[in-house]
């Protein structure tokens, strides 16, 4: 098909007023940077996510699902193909003590609806960036707790459009990791276990878990969450804890910076954009550190942000 043919194909289908050709990625992600998405669908929840990846196998056409845009970075060539971007969705009780939320829901969204209901399980979450879809896709964590070890069940729709819902045991949770990774299947719901709970106590601890956040990391800066999985204890040498930010730090790399990319001075595993800062640029910072960090102290860090579009 012609490119002529092609949008016309899309627009028909998903509505041209959704539809945007070589559309800025940048701005819809947490690193400010990348080039353009081929073709952007604007998707409002899990039902327009489901057409997206209709049409664009109808087409023959590459589809990335893009959601909060944290925990990743556009190549400058920007993304082939269609991008669906998934922002917004549902989200109700469907048991006392089981929460659902769609894919698009916005992990801070949800937290703020659980507490203002008085249920109790997700405000240890407040300040996450992101969606639900991307945190259980990548199994998000903080201080010591996986957001896997709350849900219960999800549903998935695979490339091919078979949908699905699996327990919260078939989905391969581990540290930073789930099945979504190996079989490339999309999160249209998750549910999660709730229980009651009072809301001036979570509120509380939802401003405790925020506070933390913004000591620590560099929430004003744009950039993607952290870098590298944190190693285990095993991989490190003694003495010295299984971070990957205190590697980098150890390794006098706080402060490095490649062209506009930086490493943040608050946080080593964080690489900020300072205003302008290419993918390259933040890709070669990314190299620098695992190679200064394997040469000084022999470990591996491994990748947690998510690379979309050809580097």
């Amino acid at each position: 098909m012609t490119s002529e043919e092609i949008a016309r194909a899309l627009g028909s289908a998903l509505g041209a007023n959704r539809l945007r050709r070589e559309a800025p990625l940048a701005p819809l992600t947490t690193f400010r940077a990348g080039g353009p998405a081929e073709w952007l669908f604007e998707a409002r929840g899990s039902a327009d996510l489901l057409r997206g990846i209709e049409v664009a196998r109808e087409l023959g056409m590459s589809v990335t699902v893009l959601g909060g845009g944290s925990n990743v970075l556009v190549s400058d060539r920007g993304v082939s193909g269609l991008v669906v971007r998934v922002h917004g969705g549902t989200i109700e009780a469907v048991r006392p003590d089981v929460v659902r939320a769609e894919g698009g829901v916005a992990v801070n969204g949800l937290v703020r609806w659980t507490i203002a209901r008085g249920l109790a399980g997700l405000e240890r979450w407040a300040g996450t960036p992101g969606t639900v879809g991307g945190a259980v896709y990548g199994n998000a964590h903080f201080e010591g707790e996986l957001i896997g070890d709350r849900v219960r069940t999800v549903g998935l729709v695979a490339r091919d459009g078979a949908r699905r819902e699996i327990a919260r045991a078939e989905m391969e949770f581990g540290y930073d990791r789930s099945r979504l990774q190996r079989t490339g299947e999309i999160l249209l719901w998750a549910d999660f276990s709730i229980r009651q709970g009072d809301p001036a106590s979570l509120r509380a601890g939802a401003r405790s878990s925020l506070a933390l956040r913004k000591r620590t990391q560099p929430l004003a800066a744009a950039s993607a969450g952290c870098v590298f999985q944190n190693p285990t204890s095993a991989q490190v040498p003694p003495g010295m804890p299984a971070s990957a930010g205190a590697l980098i730090d150890a390794a006098g790399l706080k402060d490095r910076a490649i062209g506009r990319a930086r490493v943040s001075t608050t946080h080593g595993n964080f690489i900020v954009n300072d205003g302008g800062a290419s993918a390259s640029e933040i890709r070669s910072l990314v190299a620098l550190c695992r190679r200064v960090v394997a040469e000084r102290f022999g470990v591996e860090l491994r990748d947690e942000i998510v690379y979309l579009g050809e580097f």
